[in-house]
């Protein structure tokens, strides 16, 4: 082992920088290390896809990554939010470390922060990205010189043709779908029935919240269909069976009381991950992972130690255990965050919360309870706008409508608590005391601490204050 090798491994992240600055490293052509194949969607929750059982939208790429290789039914973003939720992935640390990048539109400091696609690169690896990286923000701030996941490409098979033998990859297949905003009727027009349709419980069940939800799955089924293209690619390639696949979006659905939310059509993601060459596949695992759980694995795959600053750990063991349903009984709950989303409260200010998630409950903290937690009325901009969002304000009226714009636009209590055995969609908050509240209560604050959370810590408070460097003002009503 070379001592520039030694360092990596061992030293802190400032030091593993200034030790690899300016290096060079002789790529062995048989070089035998994993390629990385990180694709993400943008805005999908964990129920849509086929492999998940929804009626309507078809995935079979997804499906196929899922049944040769390990499907995971309880993977989280850190936050339900664009930039925070990428920043936690090439991170591995969890939003409240990460200074202005826990915010939207905002920036990360690269002399603080390492990221894995630049740590790989350093040791040998060819890296590259396809459309949405790591955003919306601005990168330059924080004195990277491209995107964080990599330089751009227009195309995936551009990367692959450029990609010399024998050199493996670190790979960011991004996309904008299916964030809004859609082409209205492209669901019903593709031949989806309205009538097919699961309407979750906390959206009207309306004609127009129907074919909103047919366009969502039209827009995840055009990016299944793009990312089996480049799988093909791959295998064409003769490169697939050594490549770590992964599957996943980077927060919940773009409706009410999801994205942006805490509750499980928020932070809930699609997971799929395949290594053909080391994963026994058709497995179904059930242990939690967290965004920032996925940095520290691709460097662990890679041959490379975790940095020590990194709050998410490793799952390649679990991954590689050849198992199904619980296999890390330490991987039974994970901790979520939100800090500011939109510019839409008055004075700019965001809605701050933190939960804790296990198999049995969601337990959410929210910091300023006095605040409007979807922004201020009458726009409630951090909703963002469309046909089921128009159908909501205009119906709040309804008896049958009302209970549930409160739910998505109304203020909530300081604490609340979901038994999600019985309630999935968290729609009934249990009020008053419980020894299972408790638990929860003092489980999430001792990881806050540990993890040096300012909002549990008494640290300088600096959300509500950093630069948004994204458009001021919204028409999403």
């Amino acid at each position: 082992m070379t001592d520039t090798r030694r360092e990596f491994l061992h030293q802190s992240s400032r030091g593993v920088l200034a030790a690899l600055a300016g290096a060079s490293f002789y790529v062995n052509p048989r070089d035998t290390r994993p390629n990385i194949f990180f694709a993400i969607s943008d805005d999908q929750s964990w129920v849509h896809t086929s492999a998940a059982g929804d009626p309507v939208v078809r995935t079979p790429t997804f499906d196929r990554v899922a049944r040769e290789g390990v499907l995971f039914t309880h993977a989280f973003c850190c936050s339900p939010s664009c930039t925070p939720s990428r920043s936690a992935a090439l991170t591995g640390q969890h939003i409240w470390r990460l200074k202005e990048a826990g915010n939207l539109w905002s920036t990360l400091r690269k002399n603080e922060f390492p990221v894995y696609p630049d740590l790989l690169e350093r040791t040998g690896y060819e890296v590259g990205l396809l459309r949405k990286g790591w955003g919306p923000g601005d990168y330059k701030a924080g004195g990277f010189t491209r995107n964080l996941a990599g330089p751009d490409y227009k195309s995936f098979e551009e990367f692959l043709a450029k990609l010399p033998d024998g050199k493996p990859f670190c790979f960011w297949f991004g996309t904008s779908d299916p964030h809004r905003p859609y082409e209205p009727g492209s669901g019903v027009r593709s031949g989806m029935r309205l009538s097919d349709v699961r309407v979750p419980p906390f959206l009207p069940d309306a004609p127009e919240v129907r074919s909103d939800l047919c366009d969502y799955f039209f827009e995840i089924q055009r990016w299944d269909r793009e990312l089996g293209q480049a799988l093909d690619a791959l295998e064409r390639r003769g490169l697939l069976d050594n490549t770590i696949v992964v599957i996943t979006s980077d927060n919940g659905m773009p409706f009410p009381r999801a994205k942006t939310n805490l509750y499980d059509y928020g932070t809930r993601m699609p997971l799929a991950v395949q290594w053909r060459a080391k994963v026994k596949g058709g497995r179904v695992v059930d242990d939690f992972i967290n965004f920032t759980d996925f940095a520290p694995t691709f460097l662990e795959a890679c041959g490379l130690k975790p940095l020590p600053e990194m709050t998410g750990r490793s799952f390649l063991d679990v991954l590689t255990s050849g198992r199904s349903g619980r296999v890390d009984p330490r991987r039974d709950h994970t901790v979520l965050g939100r800090e500011r989303h939109t510019t839409g409260a008055k004075g700019g200010v965001g809605y701050p919360m933190r939960a804790i998630r296990t198999y049995d409950y969601l337990f959410i903290k929210n910091y300023e309870p006095d605040r409007w937690p979807a922004c201020d009325p009458p726009n409630f901009q951090d909703i963002d706008g469309g046909p089921t969002k128009t159908y909501l304000l205009a119906h709040r009226d309804d008896p049958k409508v009302r209970p549930l714009f409160e739910l998505a636009c109304g203020k909530r209590p300081a604490e609340e608590f979901y038994d999600v055995r019985k309630d999935p969609a968290q729609m009934h908050n249990i009020t008053g005391s419980s020894r299972a509240k408790d638990r929860c209560r003092e489980r999430l604050r001792k990881e806050l601490v540990a993890t040096r959370d300012p909002r549990e810590t008494g640290g300088e408070i600096l959300w509500d204050t950093y630069p948004y460097v994204g458009p001021k003002t919204f028409d999403l009503t």
